[in-house]
């Protein structure tokens, strides 16, 4: 009220419309939008009932995460993080299958997942992944094939099940791009062997110039709650969805931020973690091209675990 008059206000739009226009307009970076909406939605108030006003979501452990959620291969991700206190991913980039085995061998004791590229292991054989998936019981760790499937239905599942690789008898986890729509989920579904297979959606990248952004990013949330028996999270850069269940592991990851020359962009765990919401950070040169990889990997399990504790402070 101003002197004897009354002035009463509506807003036009809200402030997750006003960042969604930006970001269309690419005047925001869809990160810079993920991590404001997450703030919108952690610290919202409720006028009409100021003494029940929300409060922001009191963090989970993993030992609490593995109990309460419902994908049982989730809970497995949680019940190995919560016992190796480790939330570190190795991107064993090699291509030789022996160098593979006795480098995850080494590091297997530091790690909750290994993620590997089949397809560029020059020396490939079945005996590889049954001597991997050995290592995997060994060291007590989840496997990651980064296939990123995007193709039609039909197709995935035969790439999945079918020829020389057969990644879906040895792979716990697969990934794929939600471009195609959800008939490559479907796909991979069909072809999954056992009950404990699970998919990640690549919702972002950490590549510079990426498309992976905006409307796409909405279109993963949306496919894996719409799929969340089988989808058990994402590949991205920020956290996009207030759901344990859902997994949220972030490539790009080293103890110093920068780039190289293919456009990839580094940052740091405490950045993944702490600042973007991150559940598992994913490192590959920062461990393997060291002078002493079992070293690095101890340092970024270690960096990795203190940001997770860290956050559960807040």
């Amino acid at each position: 009220m101003v002197g004897n008059v009354r002035f009463e206000f509506s807003h036009v739009c809200t402030l997750s419309q006003v960042l969604d226009v930006l970001s269309s307009a690419g005047k925001l970076d869809q990160d810079i939008v993920n991590r404001t909406k997450q703030f919108i939605q952690q610290n919202r108030f409720d006028v009409q009932n100021s003494s029940n006003a929300s409060q922001k979501k009191k963090p989970q452990t993993y030992k609490e995460r593995a109990s309460t959620c419902t994908n049982p291969l989730v809970q497995q991700l949680y019940k190995i993080m919560n016992l190796k206190k480790s939330n570190l991913a190795l991107s064993v980039d090699l291509q030789n299958s022996q160098q593979i085995l006795q480098t995850v061998d080494k590091l297997g004791p530091h790690l909750c997942i290994v993620k590997t590229h089949v397809d560029i292991i020059e020396d490939f054989s079945p005996q590889f992944t049954t001597s991997l998936r050995d290592l995997a019981a060994k060291h007590n760790f989840l496997i990651f094939e980064d296939r990123k499937f995007g193709d039609i239905g039909k197709t995935v599942k035969s790439q999945y099940e079918g020829g020389i690789y057969k990644i879906s008898s040895w792979a716990d986890i697969v990934n794929a791009h939600p471009v195609p729509g959800d008939g490559v989920i479907k796909g991979l579904k069909e072809a999954a062997t056992g009950t404990n297979k699970g998919c990640l959606l690549v919702a972002e990248m950490s590549s510079a110039g990426s498309l992976a952004k905006s409307d796409y990013t909405k279109g993963a949330i949306k496919m894996a709650e719409d799929h969340k028996d089988f989808v058990i999270g994402f590949i991205c850069q920020s956290r996009l969805i207030d759901d344990y269940n859902f997994v949220h592991m972030t490539p790009g990851v080293k103890l110093s931020e920068g780039g190289d020359s293919l456009g990839q962009q580094y940052k740091t765990p405490e950045e993944a973690i702490l600042k973007r919401g991150a559940d598992v950070i994913i490192v590959g040169s920062g461990i393997l091209a060291t002078d002493d990889p079992v070293q690095a990997a101890i340092q970024y399990k270690e960096a990795g675990y203190k940001a997770y504790e860290e956050s559960l402070k807040n």
